[in-house]
């Protein structure tokens, strides 16, 4: 059940669905952060059963319908691992908060650049098939010309 099909089943107004979503998207965005996901496992969040069946609930948030208003796509990634009771515990140590805030860095730093180059390449690929074009209809035009008497080349 997702939290607007919900909220609708449940008879609430129009205003407190928007402030429903707005709540639910805030929070499922603040689980890409490994920092405060550390923060809540520390104390004791993730161990009581409505959190741990909040998180299950939030799982509405990877359908298209719903992912597409989401900043912080990786905040997905973590709603999943959240699912289980080893990664819930393992967030209490602050190493694997850290490792887990260095390889989202380096992901996207990795990301950024790989991005950078691929634009690159697409750029020059698309001037290279332009000054292709450019080309070839000249050497259209020059053909065309070259076949069409004098007198008409004159005329235009």
């Amino acid at each position: 059940m997702t939290s607007m099909r919900g909220s609708q089943m449940m008879g609430e107004s129009e205003e407190g669905q928007k402030m429903r979503f707005q709540i639910e998207l805030e929070f499922v965005q603040c689980l890409a952060n490994p920092n405060y996901l550390n923060f809540l496992a520390q104390r004791g969040v993730f161990k009581e059963q409505t959190m741990i069946n909040y998180l299950k609930y939030l799982l509405y948030w990877k359908e298209p319908e719903y992912a597409k208003y989401l900043k912080y796509p990786q905040c997905l990634f973590m709603l999943e691992l959240l699912q289980s009771e080893h990664f819930r515990k393992e967030l209490m140590n602050s190493q694997c908060t850290k490792f887990i805030d260095d390889q989202q860095l380096l992901h996207w730093q990795h990301y950024q650049r790989s991005r950078v180059r691929l634009l690159q390449e697409q750029a020059e690929r698309v001037l290279a098939q332009g000054s292709q074009q450019a080309t070839a209809s000249m050497q259209q035009l020059q053909q065309q010309q070259s076949q069409l008497p004098l007198s008409q080349i004159q005329k235009q």
